[in-house]
C-alpha cells in the first residue's frame, strides 16, 4: 500500500528515523548554494571528480545482474532488496517519484539513483555540499571511509517534540557507477549502532540501479514507479486488504513517506 502526503517538490520508520527528514529539507538546500567546504582536509579535495571506483560488492548496473527482480521489488529505476519485516516508502518530487525508503525497526534508509557523467564521479562533489549545508545550520560533520566507502557522518540539529533543541545523527553514504550515482540516508539507530547498520547496508549493495540509455544531465533524478500491482491510498488510512497485500507480510507496507531536498 502506498500513503500520500502532500509536500513541495524535493530530492538531497520509527519516529526516530522520521524525525530527522524536516530537519534535512533546510541542509540541503543550504548546500545547493556553496561551492565548497573549508572544513574538509586537502585529501577529501583531492577524491573530487575523481573516476568511478570499482563495486566488487555492489550496488549494481543493470547489465551487471542476470535476474534483477529476483528478491527485489522492481521500482523502475532502482530494484530495491526485499527482506523480512521492512516496510517500503516512496518519495515524491511534484508527480515523479524520486526515492524508495527501507524502515526497518527503528532504522531507515532512503535509496535515490541519479544520473552522472561517463567517466567521472559525483560523490566526493556531492558530500562537500551537504556538509557545507549541515555546517551552515550549526550542524557537525566527519567524513570517514565506513563499511560502504567514503561516508559523512552528521550531527544535524533538529528540534524535538517539546520544543527545545537537539541533535540528530545521520550518516550519508553513496557509491558512483556507470553514468549513475547511488545515494544512501541512514537514520534512527543504524546511524548510530554498527550491529543496526548491518542489514542497510547490504540492502545498499544489493540494490540494482537502472539508467536507462537516454540522454540525462548529470544529477538529474532517475525516476522511479510504482509496482503494478501497487495501490496509493490517503497517508495513514489502513484498508481491510491491507493483510492480503504482497508487501504486508515479508517486505511490510510500501507507503508515500517523508522527503529530502535535492542536493544541486
Amino acid at each position: 500500500m502506498f500513503g500520500r502526503r502532500k509536500k513541495s517538490s524535493s530530492v538531497s520508520g520509527s519516529d526516530e528515523a522520521e524525525q530527522v527528514d524536516t530537519t534535512l529539507d533546510g541542509v540541503a538546500a543550504a548546500g545547493q548554494e556553496t561551492d565548497g567546504l573549508a572544513g574538509l582536509d586537502t585529501g577529501a579535495q583531492r577524491r573530487v571528480n575523481l573516476p568511478p571506483a570499482p563495486r566488487p560488492d555492489g550496488p549494481w548496473d543493470l547489465s551487471e545482474v542476470s535476474v534483477p527482480g529476483e528478491g527485489r521489488v522492481d521500482l523502475g529505476g532502482v530494484f530495491v532488496p526485499g527482506v523480512e519485516g521492512m516496510e517500503l516508502r516512496v518519495e515524491v518530487a511534484g508527480d515523479a517519484i524520486v526515492a524508495a525508503t527501507v524502515v526497518l525497526r527503528d532504522s531507515a534508509i532512503q535509496l535515490q539513483a541519479f544520473a552522472a557523467p561517463k567517466k567521472e564521479g559525483i560523490w566526493g562533489e556531492v558530500r562537500e555540499e551537504i556538509a557545507s549545508g549541515i555546517t551552515q545550520q550549526g550542524g557537525i560533520i566527519d567524513e570517514v571511509e565506513g563499511p560502504l566507502g567514503w561516508e559523512l557522518r552528521a550531527q544535524v540539529p533538529v528540534q524535538l517534540p517539546d520544543g527545545t533543541g537537539g541533535v540528530q545523527l545521520v550518516r550519508f553514504v553513496g557509491v558512483d557507477g556507470p553514468r549513475w550515482f547511488l545515494r544512501g540516508v541512514i537514520s534512527g539507530q543504524g546511524a548510530v549502532q554498527p550491529e543496526a547498520a548491518g542489514l542497510l547496508e547490504q540492502i545498499f549493495r544489493d540494490t540494482v540501479v537502472v539508467r536507462g540509455e537516454g540522454p540525462m544531465a548529470p544529477r538529474d533524478p532517475i525516476v522511479l514507479k510504482l509496482p503494478n500491482d501497487a495501490q496509493m491510498v490517503p497517508d495513514g488510512v489502513q484498508t481491510d486488504d491491507q493483510d492480503e497485500s504482497r508487501f504486508s507480510g515479508g517486505m511490510g507496507q510500501l507507503e508515500r513517506g517523508p522527503e529530502i531536498t535535492e542536493v544541486r
